[in-house]
């Protein structure tokens, strides 16, 4: 159970990881925090850097998608997974080019146990944002959750060249590699 759990939680957090400003995946300033990103000295040194990057991509712009999404974050953060679910459907078709409704959307279903669903969407997710973390994240989550360590420890790797303070990942890593718990690579 506390396997289980640990992975919904870091879902959930991702959902609702704070947002102040509207850019979206195509703001110019990204470049500049990801390479700031990379280079963080430390864990305390790259917090406040991803949390301008979650600013920048949690904001289409647009009024109406914005408040949707802030509806969808609302419905998920209190356990109304199908609201939320609407609510994010509705973000992608008013905005199939926004990277960070399509991850809501994927992180939705990987709480609702709809793993096909949820790489799907994070495949668009990457389609639009290669660098998009969070979703390399919930990736391997998925994978980890349907017993595919390797490529669970793939697509974490991946996420930790763009993000390479991400302990919860690092750590989760080992535990695979050393057999600890799940199947070892």
């Amino acid at each position: 159970m506390a396997r289980r759990l640990h992975p919904l939680l870091l879902a959930l957090t991702l959902l609702v990881l704070p947002a102040a400003v509207a850019a979206d995946q195509k703001s110019p300033a990204l470049d500049g925090l990801f390479q700031r990103l990379k280079t963080a000295a430390s864990p305390a040194e790259a917090k406040p850097i991803e949390n301008a990057i979650w600013d920048l991509w949690h904001h289409k712009g647009v009024e109406a998608v914005d408040r949707t999404m802030a509806l969808g974050i609302v419905a998920a953060s209190q356990g109304d997974l199908r609201r939320s679910l609407d609510y994010f459907d509705r973000v992608v078709r008013a905005a199939p080019d926004f990277a960070e409704g399509w991850n809501k959307r994927a992180t939705v279903y990987y709480m609702m146990g709809d793993y096909t669903a949820s790489v799907e969407d994070i495949r668009r997710t990457l389609a639009l944002e290669p660098r998009h973390f969070g979703a390399l994240s919930g990736m391997g989550l998925i994978y980890d959750a349907l017993g595919d360590a390797e490529a669970a420890v793939k697509v974490w790797e991946k996420a930790l060249e763009i993000h390479p303070h991400m302990e919860t990942i690092r750590n989760r890593i080992r535990e695979l590699r050393s057999g600890a718990k799940g199947n070892p690579t």
